[in-house]
């Protein structure tokens, strides 16, 4: 995995993005697939950028582990996010496009939150404006066990 300082020529929006390659990167850029996350423009450029280099000698001599590999490095990066979203963010199921709607009118209070929609609930939040991106899969916790309902005899 590569990380990359990028620059969009339009909005002048300087973001990072992750690439499993330096061809990676060049290819997806060839084909217009790298977009600013501001303005959605495809005249994105990488920055100049000074490399992490971290040999194995260097980190043994500091204590520190010997770099992962790409797969490890995703698999990590993985782990972490999943982590985070499980312990900063409120699990509201299928009410997702409710309590972002109701967050983005001001009717309840801002806070971190994820859950489900449908396709039709996520594109009626787009198009309302309701700022909202799909957690993709990798980077998604379990949900947590829904509470059993007690049952009426």
């Amino acid at each position: 995995m590569i990380r990359y300082a990028l620059a969009c020529e339009g909005c002048e929006a300087e973001f990072e993005a992750w690439f499993a390659s330096s061809d990676a990167y060049d290819r997806q850029a060839a084909r217009k697939l790298v977009a600013c996350p501001e303005c959605d423009s495809r005249k994105v450029t990488k920055q100049i950028m000074a490399p992490a280099v971290r040999t194995s000698e260097r980190a043994a001599a500091r204590g520190a582990e010997p770099e992962m590999d790409a797969e490890a490095l995703a698999k990590e990066f993985a782990r972490r996010a999943r982590a985070h979203v499980a312990e900063n963010f409120d699990y509201v199921g299928d009410g997702f496009a409710d309590e972002a709607r109701a967050m983005y009118y001001g009717e309840t209070e801002d806070r971190p939150i994820w859950g489900e929609t449908t396709p039709e609930e996520r594109e009626a939040l787009q198009e309302e404006g309701v700022p909202a991106l799909p957690l993709p899969a990798p980077f998604a916790p379990k949900p947590p066990k829904r509470k059993a309902r007690p049952r009426v005899n």
